[in-house]
């Protein structure tokens, strides 16, 4: 009977030639596409994809305002000038907008 070392080391080598066979089926898939894109004129565009990263997420809503002007959206760390605020005696509510 093999022991653990062993079999560890038999299934290490086993993912490692399955990533080599994916990496070989993903580039034989790739020259595909490309070929069939080629062949029916086909652009990266027909295909809905863009070459911009998907628009980034809304900014928070701004919930305080700072005695300078300062936002914070509530989230997150507490900036200095709230916690500051905090310790003289000030609520959240304060700065509330």
């Amino acid at each position: 009977m093999a022991s653990y070392l062993e079999l560890k080391a038999q299934a290490e080598k086993l993912l490692q030639q399955a990533e080599d066979l994916r990496q070989q089926e993903v580039a034989e898939v790739i020259k595909e596409i490309k070929a069939k894109m080629a062949e029916y004129g086909i652009t990266t565009a027909d295909l809905g994809a863009s070459s911009k990263k998907a628009a980034s997420k809304a900014s928070p809503v701004v919930k305080y305002r700072g005695p300078n002007g300062e936002e914070w959206s509530g989230r997150g760390r507490s900036p200095v000038w709230m916690k500051e605020a905090l310790e003289q005696g000030k609520s959240k509510e304060d700065f509330a907008v």
